[in-house]
């Protein structure tokens, strides 16, 4: 039980006192029960292994459960849900892909392997779980193993029911992070293989040493591509499509893809819907000024964004515009109304108390709960009397399944918990005005806790505050306006050509949007556009989608589906334009070389028209070089200066954005002195990097389908 006490004591505080699990599961609209799309029921494949949606559903819920435990968070926004979706997705690929090589090759990872990682307890993974010495801040494995043998026996103890739970939870937590670390450990076993693959030697160790040490300070004149005009180039078809043909293997792409345009309407608040916001706000402000009693009902009246709770908190837990204006204000009087900008709201509050609180409290407790309300009232009874007499705290706590240990809370774990009830509020403001020493018998709902502060640390200038803060919305009619127009836009262009060709008349914007990926989840970055997004990837070309109504129910959406890119190469014409850039540089390079071809000096380069020239330092091998003249970068001057003697000159050479000559006027092999040894543990870890882009290499050679669009 010690155990769970420390961990625990990381929490919340609210969640420490009132006993409920710490991490609660918070269903919600983010997982739907999953529905067939056309018969089909599994959402991915991984070369030839399918992914049903039920078993995907079951992994993001257990990361879910993960980031949640780890992050002290309740429930989850709809970024972090996509971001968690995306991960486990990318994570399941990577494990199946390592998973047949490794199978290949005889890789395993044994249990006594886990339990040597577990025992050495340095892996980063074990320092992100809640088995930490507080004194150290290590992974402890003794920790550990006392909560594994309580979680062993739960069948067996009389914990109480909220302490199950949380156990459940943490025993759920721990076999993630047991499966966590052998695939991690399989992963590194199969990079480390390829990395050893990839030796080192003295010879290369010294060349690396050379090009990352040596500088070169050099004199540069050069002629710009640009200097050509590209009328006086031709480049034709056929020169285009051998390029292509060269470089076919750059524009491969793994899945389907689709070039979509879409209008997407944003609605915003017309200025009557503003006036009638400040108007509200001001008959807020007299009501607010005529109460005394229950604020927390008439605060949520007012549909405040701040509701009001019945506690003191430090002025940077309130909002920004309201903390600097508190010393402006007086006590029980209002202030306001007024407008804020950075949130586009009117606001408007009264500071009902101001007092010295702590910032940092010491408690203990026991939870009492029994089967009638008066049974436990009896035993709650029994148990204070008990303690007022001189009982041991924690003794008495253990007869009842408990711990009974002190345990330090933050005041920001309520300060920023946001909505406050009445139960909670009545522990903290017991927590706080509660004597040092002293002990208290609350009852919390059809429980209650025995509650004793045993010490308070950084009082503070704290503030109790009723605060009318309401945002600037639009209204119904101007919503309906919006719609009623873009709707009748999109009556009368039903075909892609008319959206395109009609929008800018009636005031819309078609933005075009090439190389759309199904696993992209949002249209435009716009939240709630699923349904659109299954539109994209089941429609033919050239049609319009029906209207969405998506974002925070504040955007309209119409899309079109210009072209679908199969997988695999991507025409021709999509990349036509860059490869001609490309040809036109080459063939002006062509052109500035055979004028330059025989030059020896720069003097001769500076003579040319239209030529530049410039000073450039501290040149390596290893390390493009910026010319900022033509304000480009150039691999290629460092290998030219390496090369090139000192006070010499080199011959006329290509870059990405001239033709160049180069004098080395200044040769620096630096103050570092060469260690072989050290020189070859850097090309090592370099080569560990390198083997751990081999995933990216079997996933480009894997058969992977991502077609979670359809049920997420």
């Amino acid at each position: 039980m010690a155990t769970l006490q420390k961990i625990r004591s990381k929490g919340p505080l609210l969640v420490i006192v009132i006993g409920v699990a710490l991490f609660a599961f918070i269903a919600g609209d983010a997982w739907k029960i999953l529905q067939p799309h056309q018969g089909k029921q599994d959402v991915g494949v991984v070369n030839g292994k399918k992914l049903s949606a039920q078993d995907y559903q079951k992994l993001v819920d257990e990361y879910s459960e993960v980031i949640k435990l780890t992050n002290g968070l309740s429930s989850l926004s709809e970024e972090q849900l996509t971001n968690i979706k995306d991960v486990v997705w990318n994570t399941y690929v990577t494990n199946e892909l390592l998973a047949t090589e490794a199978e290949k090759l005889g890789l395993t990872v044994t249990d006594a392997e886990i339990q040597a990682i577990i025992d050495e307890g340095t892996n980063p993974m074990l320092m992100q779980t809640p088995f930490r010495n507080p004194q150290t801040g290590m992974f402890d494995k003794d920790m550990l193993k006392k909560f594994l043998v309580d979680y062993a026996n739960l069948s067996n103890t009389q914990m109480p029911a909220q302490y199950v739970e949380y156990y459940q939870k943490m025993g759920n937590f721990w076999k993630f992070v047991e499966k966590t670390l052998a695939q991690s450990t399989l992963a590194e076993k199969y990079q480390s293989l390829l990395a050893k693959s990839l030796i080192s030697n003295p010879i290369e160790a010294e060349n690396e040493f050379k090009t990352r040490t040596e500088q070169n300070d050099l004199l540069l004149a050069g002629i710009p591509y640009a200097s050509i005009n590209d009328t006086t180039v031709q480049v034709s078809s056929e020169e285009v499509k051998q390029l292509y043909e060269k470089r076919k293997e750059q524009f491969k792409q793994s899945e389907e893809t689709r070039n979509i345009c879409y209008i997407d309407i944003h609605v915003v608040p017309s200025e009557a819907d503003r006036s009638a916001v400040q108007k509200e706000v001001i008959e807020y402000s007299n009501q607010l000024e005529d109460t005394d009693n229950d604020y927390a009902t008439f605060i949520r009246s007012t549909g405040s964004n701040v509701a009001f709770a019945d506690i003191p908190v430090n002025k940077t837990s309130l909002p920004e515009d309201v903390a600097i204006r508190l010393d402006s204000a007086n006590i029980k009087e209002v202030y306001g109304p007024y407008y804020n900008a950075g949130d586009d709201s009117y606001n408007a509050f009264k500071i009902l108390a101001k007092t010295t609180a702590p910032d940092s409290i010491e408690f203990r407790q026991i939870q009492v709960y029994a089967d009638t309300e008066e049974k436990t009232a009896t035993l709650s009874d029994s148990i204070y009397n008990a303690l007022k007499k001189g009982a041991d705290f924690a003794e008495v706590a253990k007869i009842y399944g408990q711990t009974g240990e002190t345990a330090w809370v933050d005041a920001r774990s309520w300060e920023t918990a946001g909505n406050i009830d009445n139960e909670n509020a009545k522990i903290i403001n017991a927590l706080i005005e509660q004597p040092v020493k002293e002990t208290a018998n609350i009852k919390l709902g059809q429980m209650n806790v025995i509650l004793q502060v045993t010490n308070k640390k950084a009082m503070k200038n704290k503030y109790k505050v009723a605060i009318v803060k309401c945002p600037v919305e639009f209204s119904k009619e101007t919503y309906n306006d919006v719609y009623n127009k873009f709707s009748q836009f999109v009556a009368q262009n039903t075909t892609l050509k008319e959206l395109q060709d009609n929008a800018e008349e009636s005031g819309y914007t078609v933005t075009p949007r090439a190389y759309f990926h199904s696993n992209e989840h949002y249209i435009g970055g716009i939240h709630s556009t699923r349904e659109a997004l299954k539109w994209v990837f089941d429609a033919k070309e050239g049609e319009v989608s029906p209207l969405y109504e998506c974002g925070d129910n504040d955007h309209l959406l119409v899309v079109g589906l210009e072209k679908i890119n199969p997988k695999g190469y991507i025409d021709i014409n999509e990349v036509a334009e860059p490869l001609r850039m490309e040809i036109l540089r080459d063939k002006k390079a062509e052109i500035i070389m055979a004028r330059v071809k025989d030059f020896n000096s720069l003097d001769q380069m500076k003579a040319e028209k239209d030529a530049k020239s410039d000073t450039v330092k501290h040149v390596t091998f290893n390390a493009s070089t910026y010319v900022s003249v033509f304000r480009s970068s150039e691999p290629v001057i460092g290998a030219y200066a390496e090369k090139t003697e000192l006070n010499g000159v080199s011959a006329p050479f290509k870059g990405n954005a001239g033709v160049y000559m180069i004098q080395v006027y200044n040769k620096d092999k630096g103050t570092e002195t060469f260690d072989v040894k050290k020189e070859e543990e850097t090309l090592s870890r370099m080569s560990t990097a390198n083997a751990r882009q081999c995933v990216y290499e079997l996933r480009d050679k894997g058969n992977i389908e991502d077609e979670r669009y359809l049920f997420f």
